[in-house]
């Protein structure tokens, strides 16, 4: 998941579960520093708000691009409890095609009572079409929303180290581990959304297939400005699939003042039988020239079934709904 320029966009997918997880924190000690300090301020109003999960804006390890995603109502294939579950994910765009990244790392929550980081120490092997880790479960969501040593003025802090890193390249270059904490800020609003939805018309959707993407129009939401970038024949990171992806534009001056929260959901309209393909994100942080998106949105041969309705001649409509519920800084 790339956070740069204005070509950059991050990935979206869905993270792998470890059915072995159980709430079986360690305490990392008061010395413990971790490479990402991320505080969700209101965090009741990020359970208000339904989604599954929020990630983090990028920090930077080792010349590759992180995110921590937090699901806070994540529930374990036969179970009924909901926990707070961690991953670490990266950005495609870091990865090298044939490299894996072998990462140790630890996933953490402050405990203030303690004056600590608390969690589990996790390993996983981070690759160009594999970038998402094993949800673990720190904590039942009962036993945090009553707990006064994590949970204080309705705000968590959550943390992830990246211990260890090792590089499997034909180059095989070593990596060192740089040693810089980042500090970030989620507030989550308890009401006021904006919400806003544009519908992208494209009528000669056909004709584009020998261009690499194309840009919708931008459009306006929450004095912000938008637009939608679409891959007829799939990106680099795609397999056989189109791909689609929502960006805030580079050239929007109020994206400075501070990093936009959104729950974004994409949609390609079935223009015959009302079956439209629709995607909904978690909570994810926006900046200006960065988007969010998948790759692989819809298959290609779904893509162009005449009986599937996503494209009718040369017309094919793409939708976009976003709602801003916060914002987010650095500390």
């Amino acid at each position: 998941m790339g956070n740069c320029k204005s070509s950059s966009r991050a990935l979206l997918g869905k993270a792998h579960v470890d059915p072995d997880s159980e709430w079986r924190m360690q305490d990392f000690g008061k010395t413990h520093v971790p490479d990402l300090e991320w505080r969700i301020n209101d965090f009741s109003s990020l359970l208000e708000t339904g989604a599954k999960s929020a990630t983090s804006d990028t920090f930077h390890c080792s010349g590759y691009n992180w995110y921590l995603q937090v699901s806070p109502m994540h529930k374990e294939i036969g179970s009924e409890t909901p926990y707070v579950a961690l991953c670490l994910k990266t950005s495609q765009a870091s990865m090298v095609p044939g490299h894996t990244v072998h990462v140790v790392f630890q996933l953490s929550i402050y405990n203030h009572t303690k004056g600590m980081y608390c969690g589990c120490k996790d390993t996983y092997n981070f690759h160009f079409k594999n970038t998402y880790s094993k949800e673990q479960c720190l904590i039942p969501l009962q036993e945090l929303l009553k707990s006064s040593a994590f949970l204080v003025d309705d705000s968590c802090v959550f943390g992830v180290e990246i211990l260890k890193m090792d590089v499997s390249s034909p180059e095989k270059k070593p990596v060192v581990v740089q040693k810089d904490t980042t500090v970030q800020n989620l507030f989550v609003q308890k009401k006021g959304f904006v919400k806003g939805t544009y519908t992208w018309n494209i009528n000669n959707f056909l004709e584009l297939d020998l261009d690499h993407f194309v840009h919708s129009p931008t459009f306006e939401v929450g004095g912000h400005k938008w637009y939608v970038r679409i891959y007829p024949r799939g990106d680099k990171y795609s397999t056989d699939c189109l791909s689609l992806y929502l960006f805030l534009d580079a050239s929007d001056e109020l994206h400075l003042e501070s990093k936009k929260v959104v729950v974004m959901t994409l949609s390609i309209l079935d223009q015959k039988n009302g079956k439209h393909l629709t995607t909904t994100s978690g909570l994810l942080v926006f900046t200006g020239g960065h988007a969010w998106g998948w790759a692989d949105f819809l298959g290609l041969k779904n893509l162009k079934d005449p009986s599937g309705g996503y494209v009718v001649g040369s017309s094919c409509v793409v939708k976009a709904d976003l709602t801003i519920v916060g914002s987010s800084n650095d500390g």
